[in-house]
Parts: structure tokens; sequence; C-alpha cells
């Protein structure tokens, strides 16, 4: 039998590390990005077409490669991070496996060009599949200039499964957003499909988050500042009230690198356990600085999770510091001790005798008293007038065949008022049960709601129980997505225009689904820098939190991201349906009852929503006899 054991090819394992390192064109903009910033950069490029699908360029003014450097840097394993095994505990770079390159060179088509300040000329270098197709010398500025272009051109199915052009952006904008901010002394510029998207100049941290999230964040920024034997805690977090449901800004950062770490988000949070509502979170943008020999980055391909080697004390510092900094900044409320108004208690003394305590009135002092002027009298009226008809009628004999008053009418429409003629005999109570029994059993007509909530009708089989809520929502649903399908939705102008605003990456989705959302009858304008005008919303979602909806539209087509619009449609009616419908404990009319049911009735499913949620339920006659044996 012949050995089977074989060593791969260099390209073959590049593709496969590629599998890990890059995972889709916001990878290769973080690594080429990473790579800068170790370089020494003051000044970072990227431009980007297509989402990253046909271009990512980044040009840094860094310290730039010799020949053999930029030949040598393609090569697997290949780094100027480390040296050996003990280097990795105490990195103070962001890359150091030196994978990234030959990852990105072995499923795309690269050009690099680069030169040190000290050497006349550049070298220019040109890849594609990890094999090098041209190398020479050329002129070019101080640094490097990386071209990635086709990204998983010779890897078919890896770029079939890119998700659409928006989403793709949104990840792009994402990983620029965490390097950006930690970074704020580079200045970064980003353009895509020749729109600049941002200008960074090299500024602070607060500045930094203003330029990336807006000018409202300068408003809501409490600052963190805590230094320890252990760790070093700067940066900033967010008032209470300015709280989300949805898309909070939360940042973690360790000695420059952005992490993710739900043990220390755990410590924010309960933090602002008692300051803002459940179901919401707060923003957060907090820097740690530890010795890198007490933490541990390669755990993870992303390098997005690392251990640390005091996780329980630097929880609690944490911990200390966030409610130190909301304490400092009042946004904790505070213990009022002002005496003023409070009833004075005395202190009491063994052995003082107790006496009730003194009151003090005026024996001659009348309330019913007068206080007109002399001279004036008020006008005599007959009250006795108001009583004749009882005395008539309590003296007419009553006939005894007279029947008694219905509380069911044998008419629909004519509502049933008990007799009030024997009021002096009948107690109050009984007359307004009396009123409200008969009103609460004619209004609906044919239709009864319940509690609110349900709404009862009979059929040909018997009885039929209707969920408002759920019912409202598949007839929403089917009216949007035939808007979607039609572009014919109808908008409703707003008074008074709302503004959201968004970060980079939700501006990308939002643009990306403007035009559904204009098919459903949004009306939005660009204002540029993330901000937009709610100038008109679809009819019958009055009384809906707008912003919010919007933000809960873009999570859902950042969830269901994909080039299958269909999918991305049904999100968004079944978001807009769920906020427009109507809500549990709302009263209707026997109108809106009968128009409601006819209208579900009319749909292709009525008996579930779209979600797979019942909104009926039958009861046959059979069933209602068996409840009354």
């Amino acid at each position: 039998m012949s050995d089977v054991i074989q060593l791969l090819p260099d390209s073959v394992a590049n593709q496969i590390a590629a599998g890990e390192v890059i995972q889709r064109p916001a990878s290769v903009v973080k690594e080429l990005v990473e790579n800068a910033i170790d370089a020494g950069a003051t000044l970072i490029q990227i431009i980007v077409k297509d989402a990253g699908r046909t271009l990512i360029q980044v040009i840094d003014n860094g310290k730039g490669m010799s020949e053999t450097d930029a030949r040598l840097s393609f090569e697997r394993h290949a780094t100027s991070k480390i040296r050996q095994a003990g280097d990795l505990f105490s990195l103070h770079t962001m890359g150091f496996r030196g994978e990234a390159l030959a990852s990105i060179a072995a499923i795309a088509q690269v050009e690099l060009r680069t030169r040190r300040i000290e050497d006349e000329v550049g070298t220019a270098i040109a890849l594609a599949a990890s094999v090098v197709e041209s190398q020479e010398c050329v002129s070019c500025p101080v640094g490097s200039n990386f071209a990635v272009k086709n990204i998983f051109y010779n890897v078919p199915a890896r770029r079939k499964f890119l998700k659409s052009n928006q989403v793709e952006l949104s990840n792009i904008l994402s990983e620029f957003e965490r390097i950006a901010l930690i970074n704020p002394e580079i200045a970064f510029e980003l353009v895509h499909n020749d729109n600049e998207l941002f200008n960074l100049p090299a500024s602070n941290f607060r500045q930094r988050i203003i330029s990336l999230f807006g000018k409202g964040m300068n408003q809501q920024l409490l600052t963190v500042e805590v230094e320890t034997s252990l760790v070093k805690i700067s940066g900033y977090i967010g008032k209470p009230e300015a709280s989300r449901k949805r898309n909070a800004l939360q940042y973690f950062f360790v000695n420059g690198r952005y992490m993710r770490h739900p043990y220390f988000h755990k410590a924010v949070m309960q933090s602002y356990e008692q300051l803002i509502p459940v179901g919401e979170m707060p923003n957060y943008f907090i820097n740690l600085t530890v010795d890198p020999a007490s933490i541990d980055v390669n755990i993870h391909p992303t390098k997005t999770e690392i251990k640390f080697e005091n996780e329980q004390p630097i929880w609690q510092i944490l911990s200390a510091a966030v409610k130190e900094a909301l304490g400092k900044f009042s946004a904790v409320p505070s213990i009022d001790f002002d005496m003023e108004g409070a009833p004075e208690i005395p202190v009491f003394h063994k052995g003082d005798e107790v006496r009730p305590p003194q009151t003090t009135f005026t024996p001659g002092y009348n309330p019913f008293k007068s206080s007109s002027p002399a001279g004036t009298k008020r006008p005599d009226y007959d009250w006795s007038k108001l009583y004749s008809g009882f005395e008539s009628a309590k003296d007419m004999p009553r006939n005894s065949t007279e029947e008694e008053p219905r509380i069911f009418s044998s008419k629909v429409n004519r509502p049933v008022v008990p007799d009030l003629s024997s009021a002096e005999t009948v107690p109050s109570e009984t007359i307004a049960s009396k009123i409200n029994d008969s009103v609460a059993t004619t209004v609906g007509g044919q239709y009864l709601q319940v509690k609110g909530r349900y709404i009862i009708t009979s059929v040909k089989s018997g009885v039929v129980m209707i969920d408002q809520y759920r019912a409202h929502i598949r007839i929403l649903y089917d009216r949007y997505m035939s808007h979607l399908q039609s572009g014919q939705g109808v908008s409703q102008r707003v008074l008074f225009p709302e503004m959201i605003h968004l970060s980079a990456s939700q501006g990308a989705i939002l643009s990306g689904i403007k035009e559904d959302l204009d098919s459903l009858g949004f009306d939005l304008s660009d204002m540029g820098r993330g901000t937009f005008s709610i100038n008109g919303v679809p009819g019958g979602i009055e009384g809906v939190d707008v912003v919010g909806l919007l933000n809960k539209m873009i999570e859902t087509a950042s969830e269901k991201g994909g080039d299958v619009k269909s999918d991305i449609h049904e999100a968004m009616a079944l978001t807009l349906a769920e906020s427009a419908a109507i809500p549990y404990g709302q009263v209707l009319s026997s109108l809106e009852m009968e128009q409601l049911a006819d209208d579900l009735f009319a749909s292709a499913m009525p008996g579930y929503t779209p979600d797979g949620r019942v909104t009926l339920t039958v009861f046959s006659v059979d069933e209602l006899q068996k409840r009354f044996k």
C-alpha cells in the first residue's frame, strides 16, 4: 500500500488559513489597517469599491519596507512583530501571526507599492493566488500602498456566500470605527465608490467619538478615569437617559485593541441597574491598559476575545469606576436631606408627662352664614316643582301584566335603557349595573370585545374568538407586502419632521433599503453625517415611535442581509406590522370589529400570523353544548 500523507502546497495551505483569517472584505481592511498602525503611520487612507468586492486599497505614510521585506512579507508565517514564543506575552502590536498578507494573496489579486525614507526608489509587487507575477522598482512616496482586487476570485464558493453590498459595507464600517476610535492620534480617510464617508483629523478620544457618531454624543458622555497597580481605566460612559433599546454603542479596548468581554460588560450593566429601564442598553467607550504579560490575545482567530489573568479584581475596579462616574456627574439620584417643611418630631425624655394636644375654636363661628353684603337677596325658587312628577307616578296603579325591562333587546341597534320610574325603591348600585350591562351588550351588536383583547362573533359552525392584535398584524403584513411588490405605498406627510441619527454602518444599511422604505410610504431625506430627516410615514401608523421603528428595521435588514430581497421584504413588512398593529387594551366599536374580521377572513392565511402564531380559534356547537352538561 502506497503512502497517503503528503504536504499541502503553500497556495492550498494559505487558502485554508484564509478561511479563518479572511472571512469577508472587512477582514482585509482590518488586517491592512492594523499593519499600517504598526508601521507608525499618521495618515491612513482607505478606498473601497463595491463594498470591497472589486477593490480594497489601504495607503499609509508609515516606515515602508525594503525590497526584500516586501517580497518576504507575503510568505506564510513571515512577520516582524515577534521572534520567539515568549514574545506572545509581551505584544505591543496589532498583528503578530504572519498569516494575514499570505492569506490575502491566496484569495485575491494584490498589488503593493512601498518605499522607506532612506531609499531613493520603491518596490512594486503584483501577486495573484499566491503566485508572484511581477516585481520591479518604481517611484512612490514613503509608506505602503496595498491594492486588493477581486477578493475570492479563485474561490467562487466563498464569493457566492458574500452578503449584499450594504451588509458588507456595514461590516467594513464597523471594523473602521473600532480601529479609528482607539487611535485618535492618527488621521483616517474612508472613501466608498468615490464618495467620502469619513475624513477624521488627528484629535483626542472624545473628539474622535463625536466625529464618528455625531455632535449629539458630546452632551451624553461622562468621563471614567481610574488608575491602579493592576489596570488603568480611561474613557467615557453614556448618561442613563441616553440609553437605547437597540444599536447601543458599546466598545471595550485593551492596550489599544478592540475586544468583546461579556464578563466586563456585566460589570457596566450592573452599575446602571436602577437607572435605566429594563431592556435598554447604555453607551460606553472604555479602554483598559494592563501589563501585556497578564493577558492572552491569541485565543481566537479574530483576536477579539482576550483572556485576563486578574479578571475578578479588574471587574470590581471597573464596576466601582463606572459607579463613581455616574455619581460624580449627578447621574444617580441623590438623597435629599433638606428639612424645610418637614414635621418637627420632639425628642422623648423618660419621665415626661404626656399631655393631649390643645385645640382652640371660636364658639360663634357659623360656616353656613352668608357672607354677601347687606341689601342683596337671593331670588326665591320653588324646589318642590322638581319632585312633582315623582309623586304622581307613585300614586298611579301599576299594570300587573306589564313586562319587566329586558336586558337583551331584540333590535341590535336600539339600546335598552332600564326603567327608572322605580328609582325611589331600587338602589342606585342596581340601576348603574343595569345601565352598564345593557350598554356593554348592545354596543357590540354581532361582535363582542372581551378584556380589550379578543373579539367574539358567531359563525356557521359555532363561535369564533379572534386575537385582535395578531389579526391586525396579519392584515397589515399582507398590505405592506403588496406595497413593497407594487411600489405604491401611501405616504402621510408629518407636520414636524423628526431626525434620526445613525452611525456610518447603520447609514449604509439604510441607504440600501431606502427604495423599499419609499415603497412602504416612508419619505426620508439624507442630511449628511449620518442624519436623516423623516418627512413622511406610511399611512395608519400614527402614534408609533418612528425613530425606534426605523432602527428596528435597520437591524432586521442587517440580520437578514443577502441578495435575496424577498427575505428582507418579509422581515421589514413584519416589523412594520407589529409596530402599527392595534395594541391590547384598545376598545373597538362595532364597526371597527366588523371591519377587522372582514379584512382578516379576506386574507390568504387568516388563521396564522406571518411568524406562525395563531390568530383565531373556533368553538363548535358541540363543544359549547358539552360545556353546559
